[in-house]
């Protein structure tokens, strides 16, 4: 008989009636998803590296509704759990035309993590003790779901049961099957389960679902690929994000457009092909796109791959190479007057702390040779102890989307807001841009919202110098150094309006019409009992559109 090793989760739902739920079974089946109004779908299963996954298509959904679900593999149900004392999982399905939406976003997620109360476990508790409360129509993670670099304790044993952790990698992920023990630990936690399977969700990978610092350089690569365990480790780290992350960003339609999709499903055994895709996506990052587009009613999303679309060579360095620039572009400014606000998802922040951004800038600068081959050695080794590649490390990137960020909210039909949501750097902030050279201004409010960690930690003096980088004194240090690395400075400028804040948390986005409203909610216990369970506290509650109710903005806070 078969059974449910992990999921369900649901990944796509729209107001047309269909959905995706994904599933992975400890053996060959087919699964069945069966909703209580009369909706279904079925799929059979396919195979990667001894594993089994399906994603099922649900159709004949009723837009406007909520319906129970069950999963069925073989005939028999496996989920819910019985006796699990938690909710139903249920499709709550948009009514056409709706202009309500309430999107929930994070990243940086260590799931076994002592680093306080996990801000989804927290959210997941709430909704579960409330099945009337108003859930997320979408949640966001933006990056590093699972830690390939930096496993827990229980991880590590295992690891060390399979083989000798004095052989390179050491006490990191090597291989697809590793990978698949990250996943089992990050999703497994029943009510961040449950959560999964009732609030849709859309990923992105960034540095730590394969090594940290990710495609820092062209140096940075040079040396991981002359080693002897990388080769297995990054083809590992893409296969395991096309199965557990990428396949549920696709629409529908997307999925039966996909080639590879289509491969492994038709054959008994998809490795070699999924195999083979990865490493034509490793040896020229031009030949995939991870990056995607969502649209929810006149909300669009767009999610930027930061990662592995780089272009690194020293003298040609780019965020995203040129047609995923291309197609960010055609994404972002299509049919003018077709969203009320656009959402841009990248995993690193576009706006960082003054200081570090001019810090990014000069060492990119000194890296290109601007001070001479000293300086550029010099450069090249603080480019990697101090993560210096951000937006802000490749400048005509930053510079670029800078331009499509204006052009976009300019003019008739520019949406009311543009967001762009990141995490990555363990704490939370909101910064608003304006270009001083412009005139007139951008019609649509802009800004930078980061989020992050969702369940990690951030040492104090790091804290220390993220508070010092949004300073006047850090910003005017931040000069000296762009002066220094002769570096041109951009053609816009930024202020923090809220922040920052530190802890475990997440950012939501409640989108009405026109109008915006933000809240960031940090997870914490009673400091009474360390031990119990954790609720999530609102810190900042606002409005983001010119002429709403002006909320409240709670004083900064920080825990643990």
């Amino acid at each position: 008989m078969a059974g449910l090793r992990l999921g369900p989760l649901l990944r796509y739902l729209d107001p047309r009636g269909g959905a995706t739920i994904w599933v992975e079974t400890d053996r060959p089946c087919t699964a069945l998803v069966r909703c209580a109004d009369g909706a279904r779908g079925s799929a059979r299963t396919f195979q990667i590296a001894g594993h089994h996954y399906a994603l099922v298509p649900v159709e004949g959904l009723t837009p406007g509704t909520t319906t129970a679900y069950e999963v069925l593999l073989d005939g028999l149900p496996v989920w819910p759990r019985p006796r699990s004392g938690i909710p139903p999982s249920t499709l709550a399905v948009p009514a056409i035309g709706s202009t309500r939406l309430h999107v929930t976003f994070g990243s940086c997620r260590r799931a076994p993590d002592p680093s306080g109360a996990d801000a989804l476990d927290a959210l997941a508790t709430r909704l579960a003790a409330d099945p009337a409360a108003k859930r997320p129509d979408v949640l966001l993670l933006l990056g590093d779901q699972v830690y390939a670099d930096t496993v827990s304790a229980d991880t590590r044993r295992w690891l060390a049961a399979r083989r000798d952790l004095r052989d390179a990698p050491g006490a990191e992920v090597a291989e697809y099957e590793e990978y698949t023990r990250l996943y089992d630990e990050s999703w497994r936690d029943p009510e961040v389960r449950w959560l999964l399977s009732t609030v849709p969700s859309c990923h992105i990978f960034d540095d730590h679902d394969v090594i940290d610092d990710w495609n820092t350089s062209a140096a940075w690569l040079a040396e991981m690929r002359a080693t002897p365990w990388w080769r297995e480790r990054i083809l590992s780290g893409l296969m395991s994000y096309w199965v557990y992350q990428h396949l549920g960003n696709l629409s529908p339609a997307e999925l039966d457009a996909d080639p590879l999709y289509a491969t492994v499903r038709s054959t008994p055994d998809g490795t070699e092909a999924l195999r083979a895709f990865a490493a034509r996506a490793d040896a020229d990052p031009a030949a995939v796109r991870w990056s995607y587009r969502r649209d929810f009613g006149r909300t669009r999303l767009v999610m930027v791959d930061s990662r592995a679309a780089r272009v690194l060579t020293e003298d040609r360095r780019a965020m995203l190479d040129a047609g995923e620039a291309r197609w960010l572009c055609d994404q972002v400014l299509e049919a003018a007057g077709s969203c009320d606000h656009l959402l841009i998802g990248t995993s690193l922040p576009w706006l960082l702390p003054p200081l570090i951004h001019d810090a990014e800038g000069w060492n990119a600068a000194l890296c290109a040779g601007s001070r001479g081959p000293r300086w550029a050695r010099a450069g090249e080794r603080l480019r990697r102890m101090a993560d210096l590649e951000h937006w802000a490390a490749f400048p005509a990137s930053f510079a670029s989307l800078a331009d499509l960020i204006a052009r976009a909210g300019s003019g008739p039909g520019a949406p009311a807001t543009i967001s762009v949501l990141s995490g990555d750097v363990h704490h939370a902030y909101v910064a608003e841009p304006f270009w001083p050279n412009v005139a007139p201004q951008p019609t649509s409010f802009v800004a930078q919202l980061t989020c992050s960690p969702v369940h990690n930690s951030v040492s104090a003096p790091v804290r220390a110098g993220f508070r010092f980088g949004w300073s006047r004194l850090g910003r005017r240090l931040g000069r000296v150094l762009a002066r220094h690395g002769r570096v041109v400075q951009p053609v816009l400028d930024w202020r923090r309006t809220g922040g920052p804040w530190f802890g475990n948390q997440l950012m939501s986005l409640t989108l009405h019409g026109r109008s915006a409203r933000l809240r960031l909610e940090q997870a914490r216990r009673d400091r009474r009992w360390r031990s119990g369970p954790a609720r999530l506290t609102t810190v900042l509650d606002r409005s983001l559109t010119p002429g709403a109710p002006p909320g409240s903005i709670q004083p900064d806070e920080t825990s643990y």
